[in-house]
């Protein structure tokens, strides 16, 4: 075993010393909660309120081959099996990924409340969801590598148009590079635009495209769930979805107060499939190797990303950029094809 600084990705990151035993990385036990946010306990790992039995050992390691002496390590990929958490490793750069589950992703929008989240404007100054807390408020998810990114001026529109009826937009661009968005942004003064290199959102809303539109509630509920809906009719020849009526709806809840109709939104679950979940989890480790400069390990975890969700946009389209690939060239056709080939899914 060599022993290395490791790096574990989850909703922070966090560095701790381990070791490298072949394609395993290994931390020490009273290290893991700094790590993970787990701890090893008599009765199984434990989060919070949550544990989970540990039925067999082999998270567990001998420390003392390692030069760690008597003290106990933990295996992070049998861990991660263990607790039934996505996780993606790159032993050769000490950094291992421990995702959101599906049912965590399930737990978490059961309750009908909107996930809190804190992203940092493009520049740098961190923004909570909720610090919109008590007005209405329209999330929008979208991206420079998607054509959404010139809806931003209708959306700061209808934000300044209902200012004065307690109505916000909120626009979170799913992207790596602020300089990327900063173009589409300043486009629309006066609009709140997040930058999310994590798609924290898209995960925690269990968002597959962009666009996708929220409607949140003065109450931090969500009033209408995921709808791909765009802000003006620019590319309407191409996408065929008119604008008008969701407009029209969002005017009615915003202005006169009236409710969502039932059924009037996309129905269908907002849980990922495992595939979907480990392929997030990829696609995470994928851009933290990325900003580490470690080029070639990260395209294999873009293309495993890919090979696990190839219609999720947000993981293919999204990584184009970055893998040096035109996101409105062949590559995205190649991408528009299949999704076409298979009815088009969305949120339906």
């Amino acid at each position: 075993m060599e022993q290395i600084e490791v790096t574990v990705v989850t909703d922070h990151d966090a560095t701790v010393g381990g070791w490298r035993d072949g394609g395993r990385l290994l931390v020490r036990a009273a290290d893991l909660r700094a790590a993970t946010g787990w701890e090893r306990k008599p009765e199984g790992l434990c989060r919070g309120d949550e544990c989970v039995p540990v039925r067999d050992r082999s998270v567990d390691v001998d420390g003392g081959a390692g030069g760690a002496g008597a003290e106990p390590l933990v295996d992070l990929a049998a861990m991660a099996a263990q607790i039934r958490r996505p996780y993606a490793a790159e032993p050769s750069a000490g950094v291992a990924v421990l995702a959101r589950a599906p049912f965590d992703v399930e737990a978490e929008l059961a309750g009908g409340d909107a996930p809190d989240f804190t992203l940092p404007t493009l520049d740098g100054e961190p923004v909570s969801l909720h610090d919109t807390a008590g007005r209405k408020r329209l999330l929008v998810t979208f991206a420079s590598w998607c054509g959404c990114r010139y809806d931003l001026p209708a959306w700061g529109a209808r934000q300044e148009e209902w200012a004065d009826q307690g109505f916000s937009v909120v626009a979170v661009a799913l992207d790596e590079d602020p300089e990327a968005v900063r173009p589409f942004a300043e486009a629309a003064p006066g609009l709140t635009v997040l930058i999310d290199r994590d798609h924290e959102v898209a995960e925690r809303y269990g968002m597959v495209n962009v666009p996708t539109v929220v409607w949140i509630d003065e109450d931090g509920k969500v009033a209408r769930s995921n709808d791909a809906q765009f802000g003006d009719d620019e590319f309407v020849e191409f996408h065929g979805k008119e604008s008008g009526p969701h407009l029209e709806a969002l005017r009615r809840w915003v202005v006169d107060g009236e409710a969502p109709v039932e059924g009037d939104a996309p129905g269908g679950s907002l849980t990922p499939t495992p595939q979907v979940a480990q392929a997030r989890a990829e696609r995470r480790l994928a851009a933290h190797l990325l900003r580490m400069g470690e080029d070639d390990a990260a395209e294999r975890h873009f293309a495993r990303a890919v090979e696990l969700a190839p219609l999720d946009f947000p993981v293919r389209r999204g990584s184009m950029p970055l893998r040096g690939q035109d996101p409105f060239g062949d590559a995205f056709f190649e991408l528009y094809a299949e999704w076409e080939e298979v009815g088009r899914p969305y949120y339906s």
